[in-house]
């Protein structure tokens, strides 16, 4: 009898990572090679364009990619237009944060005169992110397509899911691992913040009553903070920006490390990874590395994009291919 139930629990195993190599297999490096041969020349084309017109759009687009990922696996939820109850982009990540609609929306276009009701608006924006990257003086890789576009947003979490810039370490890292990541992810991931900007309001708590404290951060560097505060003053709207990457704004490189290592890291959440008590069992060392070595930051970002990339996605027969990023086919 006990023989009989191990077999069956064996056999009930063994069924599952077939499943679970058959969904991760139908993601593919030459996914469209046959039905839209052209889409990665196409999406090229589109997001040099964008960047050229405001290299911004480069972080924004890359940007886009991880929240979609975050919530619901990579399924283009994050596209669809709606309310505070409907739509993802109402959460407190997204809200007047998100940027890049309108390129995706160009992007999808285009792809579409070339190849009608073929590509997801999932796989255009994992696309659209490594070329951001690449067009920004970073690595390149082979992007796994084949997803498909989710039905709904999932505004909880969105609401629940994303990093924000005020998390503790633990917390991030909790996060990620909910996903499926893991520290090296947490560290490496975060070096997207080498290019890019972030407005006052996401990092203004570390300029004067940091904590309750009565003054600023610790952790960030004193001449920065004297030129951050006359860059976001108490009685701004917290809509100025500022670089997330200090003196190399524009370009992918590992110089955001460098910068933490010197308390330079914008964010609560960039500096955390080097200067808090947390990071001394987790992520310090990391931060090190990559700061003495961009060949190896290059490396572990390449490995977590795709990782990430490979969160929840719909493949097969589930979800659908969308005529428009913004919504879903039956509302077409």
């Amino acid at each position: 009898m006990r023989k009989s139930c191990n077999l069956t629990l064996y056999s009930l195993f063994v069924t599952f990572l077939v499943l679970f190599v058959v969904v991760n297999s139908q993601l593919t490096t030459d996914f469209y090679a046959k039905t839209c041969p052209s889409v990665l020349r196409v999406v090229r084309k589109e997001v040099q364009n964008a960047i050229k017109n405001e290299m911004r759009m480069a972080a924004s687009l890359l940007r886009l990619h991880f929240h979609d990922c975050f919530v619901n696996g990579c399924d283009a939820s994050v596209l669809l237009d709606g309310n505070s109850t409907t739509s993802e982009k109402f959460a407190p990540a997204n809200l007047n944060s998100a940027r890049g609609f309108e390129v995706i929306d160009k992007i999808k276009n285009a792809v579409e005169d070339a190849c009608t009701g073929v590509v997801s608006c999932a796989d255009i924006l994992a696309i659209a992110a490594r070329d951001a990257v690449l067009l920004s003086g970073g690595p390149t890789w082979k992007v796994k397509l084949g997803r498909r576009d989710g039905l709904a947003a999932n505004v909880s979490g969105a609401n629940t899911a994303l990093p924000a810039p005020f998390h503790p370490l633990n917390t991030i890292i909790s996060m990620f691992q909910d996903v499926g990541l893991n520290i090296t992810d947490v560290v490496s991931l975060s070096g997207a913040h080498t290019i890019g900007l972030a407005k006052c309001a996401t990092f203004d708590n570390r300029l004067t009553n940091f904590s309750g404290t009565g003054a600023p951060d610790t952790t960030l560097d004193s001449s920065l903070v004297s030129e951050l505060q006359n860059l976001c003053p108490s009685t701004s709207d917290g809509n100025n920006t500022a670089p997330l990457d200090r003196n190399s704004t524009d370009l992918f490189d590992n110089h955001y490390f460098k910068n933490l290592l010197n308390g330079r890291g914008l964010l609560e959440s960039d500096q955390i990874l080097y200067s808090s008590d947390a990071a001394l069992a987790t992520t310090k060392t990391l931060v090190e590395t990559y700061s003495n070595s961009s060949s190896v930051f290059f490396t572990d970002f390449v490995n977590s994009m795709i990782k990430m990339g490979d969160i929840s996605p719909l493949t097969g027969s589930d979800g659908e291919i969308r005529k428009n990023c913004r919504t879903i086919n039956s509302n077409n």
